[in-house]
């Protein structure tokens, strides 16, 4: 994955994993990033946040503006906006550029947002709770200086059509992420009872709506046809949906008994296993590996491991895959083009 990144960032002309770093390093956020360490000896998850803008090499948070960049490149100008072509560095328009730019602004801000811990639910060793009463305030006013620093530079694109599919792609997200936290406030609520469509709806609306939308965007920008946009929008979406498919899958794919609790029990291999199961046999197979204090979650990944759940999700994340390629072929064989689909390879390769 780290390799197809470089490779791809290669074609745009620069490294986009400092794609934020004309707002991350302003005042104001150095400000923000001065009050952070406050939380440093805490357990609060705006930490890990932090960090992860520093070095994630293994998950690439600026992977959505990436995407884009190599999407741009791979249409090229349109016959529409010939006149515009002198604007194009590295065959990408600068409002291409800014939408890239403005895509992981929004995105980082929901990752902070993401950071706000329940109070009701902190053990003593999270840290003292007026930190972490802290830590959420920070959370909650950062999180809202991206998105406000995201969208006064979408206005500066000065083109109605994108300045709409940008804003209803933030209405997804947080339509998405009230679908993922409605359930957890309920009592005794371990896992929801959805089926993979359910599923597939829910991670379309938290994961892949921005980048799908963003992709559409760009070819907005430099004005290609509704066909062309929808053929970007696809990519996009599909794109997205198999890599979150292959996150959710590591856990169950990578074998080692260290990653035992790293899943959710609302991930595609255990929604497509409750499936195979029934909701009832589901529920009770989670009773039977849960003590009185926490849930012995080894035993349970190995149970979903020994059901058709891991075998579908993969299925489910190569077909993914394999649509989003359907799309590129719309393309013109270029760099650009091959490095999208190398990304799609990374993220549907199992072991």
């Amino acid at each position: 994955w780290s390799q197809v990144v470089s490779e791809a960032e290669k074609i745009v002309g620069y490294p986009t994993s400092f794609m934020s770093l004309r707002c991350l390093l302003s005042d104001e956020l150095s400000n923000i990033a001065m009050q952070v360490r406050k939380l440093v000896g805490t357990k609060h998850p705006l930490l890990d946040t932090a960090r992860g803008f520093v070095y994630d090499s293994r998950n690439n948070l600026q992977m959505r503006g990436l995407v884009i960049l190599l999407i741009s490149k791979a249409a090229g100008p349109s016959t529409a906006e010939l006149s515009f072509q002198h604007d194009m560095v590295s065959g990408i328009y600068s409002s291409q550029r800014s939408l890239a730019e403005i895509t992981e602004l929004i995105h980082t801000a929901f990752l902070v947002h993401r950071g706000i811990v329940n109070i009701g639910e902190l053990k003593s060793c999270d840290g003292p709770l007026k930190d972490m009463q802290f830590g959420n305030k920070m959370a909650v006013l950062s999180g809202d200086f991206l998105l406000a620093n995201a969208c006064t530079s979408l206005a500066q694109l000065q083109n109605t059509k994108v300045v709409e599919l940008i804003s209803s792609a933030i209405g997804d997200l947080v339509q998405g992420i009230y679908y993922e936290n409605s359930k957890s406030s309920e009592e005794n609520c371990l896992t929801d009872d959805i089926g993979i469509s359910r599923w597939k709806e829910q991670v379309f609306l938290s994961h892949s709506a921005l980048l799908a939308k963003s992709c559409q965007a760009a070819m907005e920008l430099a004005k290609h046809s509704a066909e062309i946009q929808d053929t970007a929008f696809q990519y996009g979406k599909h794109m997205s949906m198999s890599h979150k498919l292959h996150s959710d899958l590591q856990p169950f794919v990578k074998g080692s008994s260290s990653d035992a609790m790293a899943f959710s029990l609302n991930s595609a291999p255990a929604v497509l296993h409750q499936e195979f199961l029934g909701r009832e046999a589901w529920l009770k197979q989670i009773r039977e590996h849960t003590h009185r204090c926490a849930c012995v979650f080894q035993q349970l990944q190995e149970a979903i491991k020994a059901g058709k759940g891991v075998t579908s999700a993969i299925d489910l994340c190569r077909c993914h895959g394999n649509r989003a390629l359907a799309a590129l072929e719309q393309f013109p064989p270029s760099e650009a083009r091959d490095a999208l689909a190398n990304i799609v390879y990374a993220v549907t390769r199992f072991p």
